[in-house]
């Protein structure tokens, strides 16, 4: 098999024949005139065809010559293209982001604050995926994922965004008119059991039994609301709630790291970096309110 053409003979040439002579294209290209003749020889070589007529005081293109020539700008076209686009991308991300994650942090936290990626990004649409299962990045069942314990997945990169810290919530008036003895807990189901703030609860119940049993967060957060009792729930969703009131208890409450999982060849997607960019910059700004800091 021959050798491929020598793109930087292929540019001389190009170049001599946008400029017209030897020296207005050495001058451009910033070599002398014999470089510039010398590599369109090299190319003519290459190519087995006479490219231009060398007469006593100018070059001329031959026809085939000027058949390379339109051939050529086609290929400029091309690198033109992939420089904007590659730019265009870079600036302007386009197309369809998953997102999966946590029912009740991903609507309550994330939901309201991705509008402002939409906003900057109008091109680009971000699907949110509230679900407790795990998805499979792997087999694109999402681009990103958000998960409270640190994956082990080969080929994926994990970005630690936040701890969640969790507190014991209850309603303002249903602490008001409740003592401690006679407090009712509400927490999650068998298929929970083993999360850290699902045996926090439990500790902290002891011997009594849970009034309200779950497998989703949003609606322990509105039970307690409406008064039905005191339940673990994080400070991100529950600390600035001005119907409920965080009560102190003997054993500290657990923390879980809130992680941003992506598949390290999708990472380098504009489109992908733009949303974990995004994703990791609120989350920055929220640390203190994760942590049920004010």
């Amino acid at each position: 098999m021959a050798a491929p053409v020598d793109w930087g003979d292929l540019k001389f040439f190009f170049e001599f024949a946008q400029r017209g002579s030897l020296s207005a294209a050495a001058q451009n290209l910033g070599v002398d005139h014999s470089t510039v003749a010398r590599r369109i020889e090299a190319l003519e070589h290459h190519l087995g065809v006479r490219l231009v007529d060398r007469l006593p005081r100018a070059y001329h293109l031959t026809a085939v010559g000027e058949r390379v020539l339109d051939l050529t700008r086609q290929v400029e076209a091309g690198i033109l293209d992939i420089e904007r686009f590659a730019h265009g991308s870079d600036l302007l991300p386009t197309g369809v982001v998953r997102l999966s994650g946590p029912p009740s942090i991903t609507s309550h936290f994330f939901a309201p604050r991705m509008l402002a990626l939409r906003q900057r990004y109008p091109d680009l649409q971000v699907e949110l995926i509230g679900e407790p299962r795990q998805v499979s990045l792997s087999r694109r069942e999402a681009d990103l994922a958000l998960r409270l314990f640190r994956p082990r997945e080969k080929d994926l990169v994990a970005r630690h965004l936040a701890s969640v810290g969790f507190g014991l919530y209850g309603s303002v008036e249903y602490l008001a008119e409740h003592e401690r003895a006679t407090w009712d807990y509400l927490g999650y189901d068998e298929s929970l059991e083993d999360v850290p703030q699902q045996r926090w609860l439990k500790m902290i119940a002891g011997e009594r039994q849970l009034a309200l049993r779950t497998n989703d967060l949003t609606t322990l957060l509105t039970a307690v609301r409406a008064g039905g009792g005191l339940a673990a729930l994080p400070h991100i969703l529950a600390h600035g709630d001005a119907a409920l009131k965080t009560v102190t208890t003997e054993v500290p409450p657990p923390t879980r790291d809130l992680w941003l999982l992506f598949h390290r060849d999708l990472g380098r997607s504009p489109r992908i970096r733009a949303v974990i960019d995004h994703i990791v910059a609120i989350t920055s700004e929220a640390r203190a309110a994760f942590r049920g800091e004010s």
